[in-house]
């Protein structure tokens, strides 16, 4: 048995090997344009799951842990910003209030499965103008949802968050080990 992160993301590699370095990666080709659901929250589950199943169908008796990010902002969706516009207008409506950062988690092995969704609320302070444009010129916002990498630049304008800091970064680093214990992964 092996275990397979279903995930292409830096960041997930990296937190994953916090909780073991026994494992390998292997992206799904799933069409996530395809896949919808009634919130936020389940549209995180739903790709997750999507992703783990794609993968897990490809390697029968292995562990596969899928995940997906979706930043939640008043309900609307942000996922990664298509060009600098779509930055910018992300970073303009999460300045000065409160969002969620949704993370699905989806283990799956020989068609059993088991999935949550860890949910965190950051709080960003407003964001000056001059720093936003600064920061969309940068690689840093277009690969993650929301358009910020909390572990990042964006730092600077979190002023509070209640819940998993992992969350954001794509891994809840807990609720994955626990899922993977089920599984007998660890």
């Amino acid at each position: 048995m092996s275990l397979i992160l279903a995930s292409g993301s830096p960041r997930r590699r990296e937190l994953m090997a916090l909780i073991t370095p026994d494992y390998r990666v292997v992206t799904s080709e799933v069409d996530e344009s395809r896949i919808a659901a009634d919130t936020p929250a389940r549209l995180a589950q739903a790709l997750a799951a999507a992703k783990a199943r794609a993968v897990a169908a490809q390697y029968p008796g292995d562990v596969v842990v899928g995940c997906d990010t979706v930043v939640d902002c008043g309900g609307v969706v942000f996922g990664k910003p298509r060009d600098e516009a779509d930055a910018v207008a992300m970073l303009r409506a999460l300045s000065g209030r409160a969002h969620r950062v949704h993370t699905g988690v989806c283990v799956c092995r020989d068609g059993q499965a088991a999935a949550t969704v860890e949910t965190t609320t950051v709080h960003f302070a407003p964001i000056p103008e001059e720093e936003l444009l600064a920061y969309v010129r940068t690689p840093e916002p277009y690969d993650k949802a929301g358009a910020y990498a909390i572990q990042g630049r964006a730092a600077v304008w979190c002023s509070g968050i209640e819940g998993c800091y992992y969350n954001i970064m794509g891994l809840p680093v807990h609720r994955t080990a626990q899922l993977l214990r089920q599984f007998g992964a660890l």
